[in-house]
């Protein structure tokens, strides 16, 4: 899940695309430079920038702070949905703002490591990350829930439960011991159930298989014998490629064809059984939050809720023309069969109830979200067409 802006969406990701491998010194040098001539990327120095470290007056003779922050991100920005969104929230807040708010964007490693953005806010060596919050169970076990799911709900009835069920609020409450104010700023759609060598036939197949699994699904091919391992998405390829592991999964189709999964294992399989959906938030330290004017936390919310709809949006928009380039590529798309999904919706079933008896977040969150699928399923199944259609 690495690199920076560029005003033409189209053009960032046919030039990246064009790279095998994009997780290089050029592409993150050009990003880089790229995204400081639209004027998203800032000082790049750890000295820079810092929060709201200037005002202005308004044409009201209000003074107004500026803010300026640093904003490592977990995946890099020339990926496409999964790592451009943020550069998307950058410039509508820039815009909105008349240029006085900015986010500085750093690519994952550039500032801190990707799986280390949490603590870096926490402690306030950085005002604000973006990142996928299941990078942080192993401190917070109850962060699946709100990153990605297996068998869970899909994008818009994550949605429906974060913004207008108890969400919002049970995700705050989770990172309020940690200092850190949350907010979703990104969704997009379920991921490839993985990328493998060779077919996998059954659930027998997982056991002894190397592989690199995220989240609560990682658990669940543990339970099945899986040796699952956890590294960020820019050292994928190289651990595919050297034989490390057998088997990933990482992101959607469109992302994973840019880090060169298909060159090493061409069975894609789906559907992604293991993370229904991908959340994205904004995470800002809570002091530097509560001091923002009430105005400025409602602009920063409503360009995230912004990005959360554009974003999903891309994600959907991007997908069926790589996959219909598969075959030139010698991959073979795999539908899991209904017999193996059920068999891996049990063990799902077992790990998260193991969960939830270890960790109260955990049980708190887990049992909003099925009260509200349960509720929410009576409208699904009335209203929706069928998938087979």
């Amino acid at each position: 899940m690495s690199e920076q802006e560029n005003p033409e969406p189209k053009q960032r990701l046919q030039k990246t695309a064009a790279s095998a491998n994009p997780w290089n010194n050029r592409t993150a040098a050009a990003a880089v430079l790229a995204a400081f001539l639209v004027g998203v990327i800032g000082a790049l120095s750890l000295a820079g920038g810092g929060a709201n470290n200037a005002s202005r007056d308004n044409a009201e003779g209000q003074t107004q702070q500026n803010i300026h922050w640093r904003v490592p991100v977990a995946f890099g920005t020339n990926l496409p949905a999964l790592g451009d969104n943020v550069l998307d929230v950058a410039a509508t807040l820039a815009a909105a703002s008349d240029g006085r708010v900015r986010f500085d964007v750093y690519e994952p490693g550039m500032l801190v490591p990707p799986f280390s953005i949490t603590e870096g806010v926490k402690d306030q060596k950085i005002e604000a990350g973006y990142t996928w919050l299941g990078y942080d169970q192993g401190k917070i076990p109850a962060t699946p829930l709100i990153a990605a799911v297996p068998f869970g709900m899909e994008p818009w009835e994550f949605a429906a439960w974060y913004f207008e069920d108890e969400g919002k609020q049970l995700t705050e409450d989770l990172y309020k011991a940690h200092n850190v104010r949350p907010i979703l700023c990104g969704l997009v759609g379920p991921e490839t159930a993985g990328w493998f060598r060779t077919p996998i036939n059954g659930l027998e197949d997982f056991e002894g298989l190397k592989i690199r699994f995220a989240g609560l699904g990682g658990r669940v091919l543990q339970e099945l014998g899986a040796s699952v391992t956890m590294i960020p998405g820019g050292e994928i390829f190289q651990a595919l490629e050297k034989g490390a592991i057998d088997a990933t999964e990482f992101s959607m189709p469109a992302v994973d064809q840019m880090l060169g999964f298909d060159r090493v294992a061409k069975f894609d399989y789906f559907p992604g059984w293991h993370q229904t959906f991908t959340s994205a938030h904004l995470i800002v330290n809570l002091d530097v939050w509560n001091a923002l004017a009430p105005a400025d936390q409602v602009l920063v919310e409503t360009a995230c809720t912004a990005g959360v709809i554009r974003n999903l949006a891309r994600g959907e928009a991007i997908q069926g023309k790589v996959i219909e380039g598969f075959p030139d590529k010698g991959v073979t798309a795999v539908k899991m069969g209904l017999e193996i999904l059920r068999e891996l919706q049990k063990v799902t079933l077992v790990v998260l109830e193991q969960e939830a008896a270890k960790d109260e977040d955990f049980r708190r969150i887990w049992t909003s979200q099925k009260r509200f699928m349960k509720t929410y399923r009576r409208w699904k199944d009335l209203a929706y067409l069928p998938r087979d259609f």
